[in-house]
């Protein structure tokens, strides 16, 4: 169904690192040169390919999808049983259902999955392919991950008593909330470490990528990284942009999406999608008081702030690390201007790029930013219209979706990012009713956690996850 056959190599976007297969590019995570993979070259799939997809199961649709780019990968053979077998395992029997909240505008529910968030979508995937290559290559990796909330639970989930790899994840300490929290620290399993870094996110992230640029301390433990740096989760979310476009898309003429985002990883799998061939028309980002995102979109510098805590903490980011990828692509692959604006960024907290590519990148992308009043407004009044609950994260994608008024006559797609009970306090003061944790969770609150406190310190956290390693 694709034009050809692609035996896709991988690239990084600051061009010194080496060309990776599919499995080394998931196992390396973050390349070497302190860049992001991205393929080489990317497949194109014609408009008769993807009518022939309509219709398609959810875990049919992402075999299909995803298949161009694992050619030739250890998993290839066992991905489409490891796909099935993941998505069986979600809450709805159509994994990422979808309801008509408004006029053209629709709700994804994308928390559905074990851990009631988005990253489920690419991380219990992620969780059993590590496995099965590890087993065929012989080998152990550490994977190390931050989390603003969210991927950690879902990384956790997925890799707990696993063979052939540890996992330890850096959260904020006291900047998630206690659902978030507590689906990582109460995992009992030998191979899960959870470390409250006394921080932000950006600085759990700064470490993260610190110790991966550590080229003595990443060989030793043989580093790997699950948050979305790592390609393999960027690809495995474009599928429900593709899943919501062949649903809606009736008359060719395209569907938007509005995504919450704040490190632009889950944007950035829809405009992948675009680029292979599915018909996008625009992407409506959502901000929350961290708004480096919709500041950029305005007047094309990035620049960053101080991090401000909001009531939709899985945002509360301003170093959006994916909007790299958007960069290589939209520089038409120059990978050394790429690395001389990321050094500029790490130097000085600012880039600006050219007025006629900020053109270029503002054709596809619009961004509007909420404040918690602003965010808990939306969701009473989503309440008190429709009855419909909201997490605050979700209720800033449908506040994006509202506020473009260019045309409303092609569907608008909101992408729900997590499920309202991992968000209790923020709801109940919203609507006034407190939201119940799925069946599956209920005893959450009862178990008992297991974390260590560690100051923003990078030589105290590689001391702390060596020794671990070592036992």
């Amino acid at each position: 169904y694709f034009t050809q056959e692609f035996f896709l190599k991988y690239h990084s976007t600051r061009g010194q690192a080496p060309h990776l297969g599919f499995d080394d590019a998931l196992l390396t995570g973050l390349a070497n040169d302190g860049g992001l993979y991205l393929p080489m070259e990317w497949p194109f799939v014609s408009e008769s390919s993807w009518l022939s997809m309509q219709g398609l199961s959810y875990s049919e649709l992402a075999s299909r999808v995803v298949n161009p780019f694992i050619k030739g990968s250890l998993v290839e053979n066992d991905l489409d049983q490891i796909i099935a077998d993941t998505y069986n395992k979600f809450n709805h029997p159509d994994v990422a259902p979808m309801m008509n909240l408004q006029s053209n505008i629709w709700i994804m529910e994308l928390y559905h999955g074990p851990t009631l968030a988005f990253k489920d979508f690419a991380l219990q995937i992620i969780g059993n392919i590590f496995e099965n290559i590890l087993e065929k290559k012989g080998k152990k990796i550490t994977i190390i991950g931050a989390t603003s909330g969210d991927t950690g639970s879902a990384a956790i989930s997925s890799c707990a008593n696993r063979n052939g790899m540890n996992i330890f994840i850096l959260h904020p300490k006291d900047r998630v909330s206690e659902v978030q929290r507590r689906q990582m620290t109460t995992v009992n399993a030998k191979n899960v470490f959870n470390i409250a870094v006394e921080g932000t996110f950006d600085d759990c992230q700064s470490l993260v990528k610190s110790m991966f640029k550590d080229n003595n301390f990443r060989d030793k433990l043989n580093l790997s990284a699950v948050n979305s740096i790592n390609w393999a989760r960027i690809l495995f979310q474009m599928v429900y942009y593709v899943f919501a476009t062949l649903s809606l898309d009736s008359n060719n003429k395209g569907v938007s999406f509005a995504v919450p985002t704040g490190n632009f990883g889950n944007v950035f799998a829809g405009y992948c999608a675009k680029l292979i061939g599915l018909p996008i028309n625009n992407f409506l980002i959502g901000s929350n008081n961290n708004d480096i995102l919709t500041r950029f979109f305005t007047n094309g510098a990035m620049e960053t702030k101080s991090v401000i805590p909001t009531i939709s903490p899985a945002m509360d980011i301003q170093v959006s690390s994916n909007f790299e990828r958007l960069l290589f692509e939209s520089y038409q692959r120059d990978a050394d201007r790429v690395q001389e604006l990321m050094y500029l960024f790490a130097e000085k907290g600012v880039y600006k790029v050219e007025p006629d590519l900020f053109k270029k990148i503002e054709s596809d992308f619009m961004a509007f930013k909420f404040n918690d009043d602003q965010t808990r407004s939306i969701m009473k009044n989503t309440f008190l219209e429709s009855g419909y609950i909201l997490d605050p994260h979700s209720a800033i994608g449908l506040g994006a979706a509202q506020s473009y008024r260019k045309d409303l006559s092609n569907p608008c797609v909101v992408l729900s990012t997590a499920h309202p009970s991992k968000f209790p306090d923020a709801v109940e003061a919203a609507i006034g009713i407190k939201p119940s944790l799925p069946k599956h969770m209920e005893g959450l609150y009862n178990l008992n956690e297991e974390y260590s406190v560690i100051p923003n310190n990078l030589d105290l956290i590689k001391d702390y996850i060596s020794s671990q390693t070592a036992v």
